[in-house]
């Protein structure tokens, strides 16, 4: 199903699929994306690799961004098109990839507080000639691997980069979201922070008379699109902006693997 937004359509580009289905290239994106657990869809059910099905669509009609936020069925988490490259400030409630189906992302990942996740997790050495930090990432799915290739550009970039770069916010974190009851990306160890001092979180600003948050990021887009170009989404592209946050969502942006 679908979150209810004319301005969702009109910004990124809706896919006008029926209930329970998804176009050819959100089936492409999503199968490619982890293809050591997915094996095929069948009309509106995803089948994995060991025979689990599990349903696209919950069946409950259309959502309000509050229940497309909190209780996304797979289909909504890829409801919204995540826009690669430079982007505009977002309309209200335009947040394409906050949505997250805990189902989908524990059977993939691990559930942190069933202590599944930590076996999975390994060590990379974040920005190696730049700082050295050690930090843990699940190696599911090449998500470890993702971000050792991230790591690895940015080591390239210019010194005046570093002030955004570290000290690293940490990875893995079994937590839910600060104000909510939802686990966090950080819980399966696919999330990165960055920039600690330099951050733009839209819960330390106040709305305006219309609900919206006034955009504001400091973080250069040459890292963006580093990490965009490992699997990597960024928070700075929402409506409820987290500009420190990045976390490894391959199906959104169709990358090679």
């Amino acid at each position: 199903m679908r979150i209810i937004s004319f301005f969702a359509f009109v910004l990124f580009t809706l896919v006008a699929t029926s209930a329970g289905e998804l176009s050819q290239i959100q089936r492409t994106r999503l199968l490619a994306a982890y293809p050591d657990h997915l094996q095929r869809i069948e009309g509106s059910v995803l089948i994995w690799r060991d025979g689990t099905r599990m349903p696209l669509d919950d069946g409950g009609g259309e959502k309000v961004f509050e229940d497309w936020l909190n209780a996304p069925d797979i289909e909504d988490t890829l409801s919204v098109t995540y826009p690669r490259g430079d982007a505009s400030p977002h309309a209200k409630d335009i947040d394409p990839g906050r949505a997250r189906n805990e189902a989908f992302f524990n059977k993939v990942y691990g559930d942190c507080r069933n202590r599944e996740v930590a076996k999975n997790l390994v060590s990379i050495v974040w920005l190696p000639s730049k700082k050295g930090q050690r930090l843990a990432f699940n190696k599911i799915n090449g998500a470890a691997a993702a971000l050792e290739a991230v790591s690895r550009d940015l080591d390239q970039l210019p010194a005046r980069f570093d002030r955004y770069l570290f000290p690293s916010g940490g990875t893995y974190n079994c937590r839910v979201i600060a104000g909510t009851s939802r686990l966090s990306a950080h819980s399966h160890a696919i999330a990165i922070d960055i920039a600690l001092r330099r951050t733009d979180y839209w819960r330390q600003a106040k709305p305006g008379k219309d609900g919206t948050y006034a955009y504001k990021n400091k973080i250069p887009m040459e890292i963006v699109r580093i990490f965009e170009k490992h699997g990597f989404i960024w928070g700075g592209k929402w409506h409820h902006y987290d500009t420190m946050h990045f976390e490894y969502r391959p199906e959104l942006l169709g990358n090679d693997r």
